[in-house]
């Protein structure tokens, strides 16, 4: 992969719904390889972007680029290189754990699935619980085995809105631990999150969204939190 090409890049990008403006002509980079959180109030246009990163949506105008390809004309193509974790766990709830994961795996066109699936489960604490049926999970293992298909295919791009929602401490701790993973091994990591500190600590770069503009970004590293907590005041003030 060409690092000068950004592994995410919108480009003046809006969206409405009917007469509800979400974007309003959002311009951003990611680049290879970096960690990127989203912050802002409720309705500032947040999930709304990710989902386009996503693919799961097209913006009414300007272009969404992902590794330069245009989500518009190759969306097939991107997906291979995107993971979501997202409100939704997107798993079956009469199939087990394992799988929902073979489900997943075979989508992606995956062969090594019971290696895979075996490696997935022990990462997210869920070893020894492939053969129960999902509904029988809690909230918090629900959203361990979404992480586990989210990563499944080790997409080069890992998309999180809200992911820390729903999860006790222990299942914090492991996500917090698994996104410092995927940082170190050069994965790129887009979080969407209401927690400033736990967003501030796992990102390199931070971009304050309100009203669907961008009002400030910057860089992560250096910052306490008292500082942020300004910047954030100032940033949605108006």
């Amino acid at each position: 992969m060409d690092e000068t090409v950004p592994a995410v890049a919108l480009e003046g990008v809006a969206k409405r719904f009917g007469h509800l403006t979400a974007l309003r002509g959002v311009d951003l980079e990611v680049r290879e390889g970096s960690s990127l959180t989203l912050f802002g109030p409720n309705g500032a246009g947040k999930s709304t972007l990710l989902r386009l990163i996503a693919t799961l949506g097209k913006p009414t105008s300007g272009k969404v680029l992902i590794r330069g390809a245009d989500t518009r004309l190759e969306p097939e193509r991107v997906r291979s290189s995107i993971g979501l974790i997202s409100h939704q766990t997107l798993l079956y709830e009469d199939l087990t754990a394992a799988e929902n994961l073979i489900f997943y795996g075979r989508l992606y066109g995956l062969h090594d699935l019971e290696v895979r699936v075996q490696s997935s489960l022990k990462a997210v604490g869920l070893e020894g619980r492939e053969d129960d049926r999902v509904r029988r999970f809690s909230r918090g293992m629900k959203q361990r085995l979404a992480i586990a298909r989210s990563t499944l295919h080790d997409p080069a791009i890992l998309l999180l809105d809200e992911p820390f929602t729903g999860l006790d401490a222990s299942a914090r701790t492991l996500l917090s631990d698994l996104l410092m993973g995927l940082r170190e091994a050069g994965r790129t990591v887009v979080m969407v999150t209401h927690d400033l500190l736990r967003g501030l600590t796992l990102s390199d770069r931070f971009v304050i969204l309100n009203r669907g503009r961008v009002t400030h970004q910057g860089d992560s590293s250096g910052l306490t939190p008292d500082e942020f907590e300004g910047i954030y005041a100032s940033a949605i003030r108006n």
